[in-house]
């Protein structure tokens, strides 16, 4: 989930929110990350304790629902996967100088070749933790070298010079929005780890899947912060490259490739697993049929960049509106089973207190879901 959530809109989320803001982004950070944990710690608990997907408890909780999730994240998720695919390969052009075309067709073969091994999940599960691990530490490399002014951070992030509430929106639909907030859930299930006897390890999976996001949030945040700090100029067209190298000189671009190369490759798998889950069943669908679907749904977002480039910004509009649809659907299917099914919980007694926490977070995700929707019909009409 964390390292899904951590793709090419990720960094640039981040990159343009610490130029526009400064240390002041350190509270949207923090805010983010408090919202994130409520919402995904609720949803990982229904869905953990269940044994169902997602959109089976959609389907449960009102019959055709969870075709309609499913709908939402197929055709996000597909738009969403051609952005990650060209960003793998930016990335790998930015790290070799390798045309980016070929770059993401090297990078989606790794990606296939992974669902294709005989392990394919232990091999994904971790191939993607050592990818993350490979983000967070050159990241971190490059915000020491870029020398933030952490004091300012830090008193920002409880006392913020300015508040940004789209800064905040952002965050928490670019963390949960769409299919990440499922991408874990339904990878424990998989793993086997679902029922009652299993809450304490659901429930602090959630936990350190939004953690590990919110600590790469911040180095990225620190590192950009340090080279803003200075006065540094950024070139328009690729904020983020320029910092690291402004930071650590070629070697630094370099580096950024590497780090936007993992990202864009980590959240290809995360957003393909995720969208085939949604297609299929847990008890009805064989692992490798499974792991074939997963496959072609990556071919097709490869195929469908080589031939339109990248994914128009119009249809990135309209995917980011169908996530901001999906989130509050979702979640509030979570949280109708949390305080209405217990029959689904298998008569597992929801805690009030975290059920009430997850539906005031629940009413954040409904406000995320305006401003989601709004921008598509403005393009639409002009």
């Amino acid at each position: 989930m964390a390292t899904s959530a951590i793709g090419p809109g990720f960094i640039t989320q981040t990159t343009n929110f610490t130029v526009q803001l400064g240390a002041a982004f350190a509270f949207a950070i923090v805010i983010s990350i408090l919202v994130d944990i409520a919402i995904q710690t609720n949803v990982w608990r229904v869905i953990g304790v269940s044994g169902m997907r997602a959109q089976e408890l959609g389907n449960a909780s009102l019959p055709g629902l969870g075709y309609v999730m499913a709908g939402l994240l197929l055709v996000g998720g597909l738009v969403f996967n051609i952005g990650n695919v060209s960003g793998a390969g930016l990335g790998l052009n930015i790290m070799t100088d390798l045309d980016a075309r070929i770059g993401a067709v090297i990078l989606a073969a790794a990606a296939v070749g992974i669902f294709l091994s005989k392990r394919a999940g232990v091999a994904m599960d971790r191939i993607v933790v050592l990818l993350g691990a490979v983000m967070i530490l050159l990241t971190l490399y490059v915000a020491v070298t870029s020398g933030p002014p952490v004091g300012d951070a830090l008193r920002n992030s409880v006392l913020p010079e300015q508040v940004s509430v789209l800064a905040i929106t952002t965050l928490i639909g670019g963390t949960i929005g769409g299919y990440i907030i499922y991408a874990g859930a339904h990878r424990l299930l998989d793993a086997g780890v679902s029922g009652e006897a299993h809450l304490r390890e659901i429930t602090r999976s959630a936990a350190t899947g939004i953690i590990v996001t919110g600590v790469m949030r911040v180095i990225l945040f620190l590192a950009i912060l340090g080279v803003v700090s200075t006065g540094a100029e950024l070139d328009p067209a690729s904020q983020a490259a320029s910092a690291f190298q402004a930071a650590a000189g070629n070697v630094g671009y370099r580096l950024f490739g590497v780090v936007f190369s993992a990202a864009a490759l980590t959240s290809v798998i995360g957003v393909s697993y995720t969208t085939i889950t949604f297609l299929t069943s847990r008890t009805k669908t064989p692992p490798r049929t499974t792991n074939i679907l997963v496959v072609g749904f990556i071919v097709l977002s490869t195929v469908l960049f080589l031939a339109i480039g990248a994914a128009p910004a119009q249809l990135l509009v309209f995917a980011g509106a169908f996530n901001g649809i999906l989130l509050p659907v979702g979640i509030g299917v979570m949280m109708w089973v949390a305080w209405r099914r217990r029959d689904l919980l298998h008569g597992y007694d929801y805690p009030k207190w975290l059920a009430g926490i997850g539906t005031v977070a629940w009413l954040v995700t409904i406000y995320l879901a305006v401003n989601s929707v709004r921008p598509a019909i403005e393009l639409v009409t002009g």
